[in-house]
């Protein structure tokens, strides 16, 4: 797709400062967009924004729809008169640039809910009407995914009280609403009317705020681009109210799961656990599934980052009954056909192609068929042990990519340059042509003065952060996902120096 140059900065929203916990849409995300639009930035990217499961991963959500009710304002539901000023005080926390998730939801939660409560028995005729016009218009997804989240609470509980370890809807709900069968699910709507009206409220909030941000956002000449991971989680409300569309076992559980081949990082491989598509099935109904998730994307952002993008040409598909991704094979799926039938749905589709890995030259012409802009990992150019590496240098880039000094799964620029060996550091001066002072600002001249169309560089990377500011470390399932920005993120020049740069580099054109 054809972009004018433009540049961003990669931060998900739970690591925007605040006083509850973590970050979320109120005061402090609208100060992050006046931030972007003082340093000349076009772009803000995020992570995935669902309710997140597992591991506290937004890679791991409960629904592919529906947002995480973490994110949501509080300040904002008091400024509603939903809650009351004296309700919130502070959230206890340790280490206000760290999320203690456990410690946040165990005091947000009850917050929210009395808050929808609230809304449910005082809201006047306009508010009500609203959500009501809300419901209707997502009623697709919405539906589903409230009674879903309403019987799993109750299962959970259950599962707790008698040590069942890791709980989902195929392995421990009863038979018959794990199944689906009407009668069932008449009694659990009925049994749970109240928290799944609850449920639907939390939503009914959660894009009503983002979508004021994104707009805040877009009048300041500033695009959001999400996160579109290709696979969901097993115990989601996708697999449970579309069992036809994975590749399942008649008792819900999968057959086959996702994750990638033994590389240099991994001698057994990466087994992400995720089902796998029946694809036959998907595209005997003309994709709608698909079809529904990349317009409720296109919803929420202007454009979309597809996750795990040679998976749309095959994936490397694990018999479930493995205990590593060593055993696994390569099975074509029909990325062409799917994305034709998106462009004829929904027309051009603004979407960058996650191209990291092992990339093959038919997933390179399946990207390049539609024109998606794929990756440069700046961190990957200089990695010895990598046969693809001189692909991430600047002077071979092209034109139609999106350049990163790191991403999500990287360490940041200085914990990266810290740890790495001494063959590594020599690369990186050589092509610097000077010794190394300040790696994270060469990085991001680098980045910005490449001939990429755009740049996007992590937070952690602008502020020159170590290790201890991670985002994620793949494989792993401890300590993810829980960095925020200090307060005084802002403070000096930040902004004037990136402003420069961007302008330097002539990436500062506002459309």
């Amino acid at each position: 797709m054809n972009y004018s140059r433009c540049s961003g900065i990669l931060l998900h929203p739970t690591s925007l400062p605040g006083w509850n916990g973590i970050g979320d849409f109120g005061v402090g995300a609208f100060r992050f967009v006046d931030f972007l639009h003082e340093a000349k930035q076009t772009r803000w990217q995020v992570l995935p924004l669902g309710p997140t499961g597992f591991g506290d991963s937004p890679y791991a959500s409960f629904s592919s729809f529906a947002g995480n009710p973490l994110l949501i304002s509080l300040d904002r539901l008091v400024e509603s008169g939903n809650l009351k000023p004296e309700e919130i005080e502070a959230c206890k926390v340790d280490d206000p640039c760290r999320i203690d998730f456990g410690a946040v939801i165990g005091w947000k939660m009850p917050l929210l809910k009395r808050a929808a409560e609230r809304f449910l028995k005082n809201a006047v005729d306009s508010n009500r009407g609203l959500f009501e016009s809300f419901c209707g218009r997502q009623a697709s997804w919405l539906d589903d995914y409230a009674l879903f989240m309403s019987v799993k609470e109750h299962f959970d509980e259950w599962a707790k009280h008698y040590g069942f370890a890791a709980p989902m809807w195929c392995n421990c709900w009863d038979r018959d609403i794990a199944d689906r069968k009407p009668a069932a699910i008449s009694k659990w709507k009925s049994k749970c009317s109240r928290e799944i009206l609850v449920r639907k409220v939390w939503q009914f909030w959660f894009f009503e705020q983002w979508l004021a941000l994104k707009q805040y956002a877009n009048e300041r000449s500033i695009r959001i681009v999400g996160d579109l991971p290709i696979f969901v989680s097993l115990d989601s409300v996708d697999v449970w109210s579309s069992p036809q569309s994975f590749l399942l076992n008649d008792d819900g559980s999968p057959i086959f799961v996702a994750g990638v081949p033994p590389d240099y990082f991994s001698e057994t491989g990466q087994r992400w656990g995720n089902p796998l598509y029946d694809w036959r099935q998907m595209e005997a109904d003309g994709f709608e599934w698909w079809i529904r998730r990349i317009r409720g994307a296109f919803e929420l952002f202007d454009l979309v980052r597809v996750d795990h993008f040679r998976g749309f040409e095959a994936c490397w598909t694990i018999p479930a009954n493995e205990p590593t991704a060593k055993n696994g094979e390569w099975v074509p799926t029909p990325g062409k056909k799917l994305f034709e039938k998106i462009r004829d749905t929904l027309g051009e589709m603004p979407l960058i192609a996650e191209d990291l890995g092992l990339i093959t030259p038919e997933v390179e012409q399946l990207r390049d068929a539609f024109g998606f802009p794929g990756m440069r990992v700046l961190q990957f150019a200089f990695d010895t042990r990598e046969d693809q590496s001189r692909i991430y240098l600047p002077h071979n880039f092209i034109s139609n990519c999106v350049v990163y000094t790191g991403t999500h799964d990287n360490d940041t620029i200085c914990g990266w340059f810290a740890n790495a060996s001494e063959g590594e550091r020599q690369a990186v001066a050589k092509y610097l042509g000077h010794s190394v002072n300040d790696v994270a600002g060469d990085f991001i001249r680098l980045a910005l003065s490449s001939i990429a169309e755009t740049a996007i560089i992590p937070m952690q990377d602008i502020l020159g952060f170590g290790s201890e500011s991670r985002m994620n470390t793949p494989s792993t399932t401890e300590k993810n996902w829980v960095w925020r920005m200090p307060h005084d993120y802002a403070d000096g020049d930040v902004a004037e120096k990136l402003a420069g740069l961007t302008s330097l580099f002539d990436r500062n054109r506002r459309p």
